[in-house]
């Protein structure tokens, strides 16, 4: 296996609790390098355009609203197998079913606001970065 990059947000809601602490702690002690962390503030466009992928289904009016209601945190993260070992440190999208310890099993109140986004596939992974940040910035 080789090191790869992935990306997260910690959402609107974990920030907005104070959880974003306790969240980075259990991702670096799952062996994630931070590379690159920026706290900022959606605008509704950026938003839009960033969950562009699901602007046909029923919850991205509220997704967008979700996403731009409060300051976030985003991340570029390195380890091997990241963007698979991210989306198990995670838990599923339902916290319902997320497995204990995740982060989703932790803090998330329900699907819709569910505290952390992760990439879903290395490919992603490079878009959702190139996003947020410019590859000089990630370290």
């Amino acid at each position: 296996m080789s090191v790869e990059r992935t990306f997260s947000i910690i959402k609107s809601d974990a920030v907005a609790a104070g959880q974003s602490g306790e969240i980075l702690a259990i991702i670096q002690k799952a062996g994630f390098k931070i590379i690159g962390l920026r706290m900022t503030r959606l605008a509704e466009i950026e938003a839009q355009n960033f969950y562009g992928v699901h602007k046909e289904r029923p919850f991205f009016g509220g997704l967008v609203k979700f996403m731009t209601e409060g300051p976030i945190i985003v991340m570029a993260l390195e380890r091997e197998d990241a963007v698979k070992g991210l989306r198990e440190v995670m838990g599923a999208t339902n916290p319902a079913n997320a497995a204990e310890g995740t982060i989703r099993k932790l803090f998330a109140a329900n699907i819709e606001r569910n505290c952390i986004h992760g990439s879903d596939a290395p490919e992603t992974a490079a878009v959702e970065l190139a996003f947020f940040f410019r590859s000089s910035e990630l370290l």
